[in-house]
């Protein structure tokens, strides 16, 4: 592990505010988030602030926010979100030395808005390829160190078969000893065996299980029935 858990701290804030708003965020404030295994998947319904809280973690290890790896801290120019500013880890002795020195910091914000710009950015040159690949790409090529990587929505540009090998990218990568914390709305990565998986919603922050997950249970019954669903959609 590289970071074991991480908390931030308001004097006061407006509960009625962005991003105080927002319950997971809420919760980081008031009890912080332990992350118990090597990969940590965090679930959760658009604008259920799991972006959110991805990147504030990223930028809280020294991450653009804008997506690359730490060779290229603050590439984009922008400034710290008003969370990730605030972030604080309490670290395992390996995360202890990379957040006391920059140069023995490995680390990678894969973010899906900006993943091509990044991954041009540090040399993958993906416009040779297509979007699935040049995400896969950096898999291959970047992320090979042991450190902390960061992904929002990895899955986005990916089909089924390269969600299966992004899966196994990420299991070789844990146990090459990195951390990896991801956002995902994808029933199949969250499926990897050993992952922590954390939902946030209304509720805040919950630990849960693959086959609990509301996404697992949703995609069961459509692939089982879309009718069922569809009906609610479609004139």
């Amino acid at each position: 592990m590289i970071i074991e858990r991480a908390y931030a701290h308001m004097g006061s804030y407006d509960v009625g505010e962005w991003p105080w708003s927002v319950p997971c965020v809420r919760e980081l404030l008031s009890d912080g988030l332990r992350f118990t295994a090597p990969v940590t998947f965090v679930v959760g319904e658009n604008g259920s602030g799991k972006s959110t809280l991805v990147e504030a973690l990223a930028e809280g290890f020294g991450l653009d926010s804008w997506g690359g790896s730490h060779e290229w801290r603050y590439a984009s120019h922008r400034t710290k979100s008003v969370l990730g500013e605030r972030i604080r880890f309490d670290a395992a002795p390996r995360g202890r030395r990379m957040l006391s020195s920059w140069s023995a910091r490995q680390g990678f914000f894969l973010r899906a808005e900006t993943a091509l710009d990044a991954l041009d950015r540090e040399g993958l040159a993906p416009d040779s390829r297509s979007h699935g690949e040049g995400f896969l790409a950096a898999f291959r090529d970047k992320f090979l160190r042991p450190g902390l990587y960061v992904l929002d929505e990895p899955e986005a540009a990916l089909s089924f078969s390269s969600c299966l090998e992004l899966i196994g990218h990420i299991n070789q990568l844990s146990a090459a000893g990195a951390q990896i914390i991801c956002a995902t709305h994808s029933p199949l990565l969250t499926a990897l065996p050993g992952a922590d998986i954390i939902e946030v919603g209304d509720h805040g922050i919950r630990r849960t299980s693959w086959q609990d997950l509301a996404l697992v249970d949703h995609w069961r019954r459509y692939l089982a029935d879309p009718a069922a669903y569809l009906r609610h959609v479609l004139d």
